[in-house]
């Protein structure tokens, strides 16, 4: 089974469903309310758990109430939780939620403890480094410690997968150190500084990363399925059409099953059909983590 070391952010979402989203200063009457295990981080060790990867996660938690339910629930997903910490002082962080008729969502994100995830505490898990197959990274804890991860899988010669998310400048610095970027439309345009006006856009892009020092990009294209090029080639891969009702989740879903997939050696088309597949179902459910699909349910479509 593969091994993934997941490095990120742990959070608790609170999701308020509402027909629309509200203007600004409007204050509109919602529909029904949910708390769940969310982060970025957390997210997409679940979803590489839950679909058969062998998970260590670094992580950070506040010691609240809200880090020992995390740090429970990512121990009934099997996730090693030896290198989950806790900030004596801080928060556990947490997100607020909106949800629209349509499944679409919006998102504000107290990072809490998340902020002092610090390149030492990742100098604590060498042994997670040193057995990981894939080590698969995002945005929401401090970019010197996305850097420092980077850094020493590159020097350990372990595949580094960064989800951009959520967007922001990157430093120049970054980009030769990454196998894979996953970024969607919206992230894909912030780190290029290009339009996704006219014709041929996606390679566009995609190649301007390419020429920053990225070995491959993956662009998500959300109900549209994903992009893929590297110097050899590129293709679409489009994604089952399906009714949503949350996409909250969406990308981490297709990350941790994408990070899955090619740590067990599939090829690149095979590997992201197969994080469609979970994404496309991720977006039918409530919730992030609860939506991620486990492998049997995946198996039938692409297996």
């Amino acid at each position: 089974m593969p091994h993934i070391l997941v490095i990120g952010s742990s959070n608790t979402d609170m999701v308020v469903k509402t027909a629309r989203f509200p203007q600004p200063g409007e204050t509109i009457i919602g529909g029904d309310f949910f708390m769940f295990p969310g982060g970025k981080g957390a997210n997409q060790a679940v979803a590489a758990a839950r679909v058969g990867g062998v998970v260590d996660l670094i992580a950070k938690v506040g010691n609240d109430v809200f880090g020992t339910q995390a740090v429970e629930g990512f121990a009934h997903e099997g996730i090693n939780v030896a290198y989950v910490l806790t900030d004596p002082k801080l928060a556990s962080g947490v997100a607020l939620i909106t949800v629209n008729g349509e499944g679409e969502n919006e998102i504000v994100v107290a990072p809490g403890a998340n902020a002092a995830l610090t390149p030492a505490d990742l100098d604590l898990a060498e042994a997670a480094f040193e057995s990981a197959d894939l080590i698969l990274m995002q945005l929401e804890t401090p970019l010197d410690t996305v850097l420092h991860a980077a850094k020493k899988a590159k020097a350990l010669g372990k595949p580094f997968v960064l989800n951009p998310a959520p967007a922001q400048v990157l430093p120049a610095e970054l980009f030769p150190l990454l196998s894979l970027i996953t970024p969607n439309e919206t992230e894909a345009a912030l780190l290029t500084g290009l339009s996704w006006e006219g014709e041929g856009a996606l390679s566009r892009i995609a190649e301007a990363l390419l020429h920053k020092g990225v070995e491959n990009v993956i662009i998500t294209l959300g109900a549209k399925g994903a992009y893929f090029q590297n110097a050899d080639s590129y293709f679409h891969v489009a994604a089952p059409l399906v009714s949503a009702v949350d996409t909250t989740a969406a990308g981490d879903v297709f990350n941790g099953a994408l990070a899955v997939a090619l740590a067990e050696g599939k090829d690149w088309q095979p590997a992201i059909d197969f994080a469609c597949q979970a994404g496309a179902i991720a977006v039918t459910r409530m919730g992030a983590q609860a939506s991620a699909p486990y492998r049997e349910e995946l198996m039938v479509r692409v297996e």
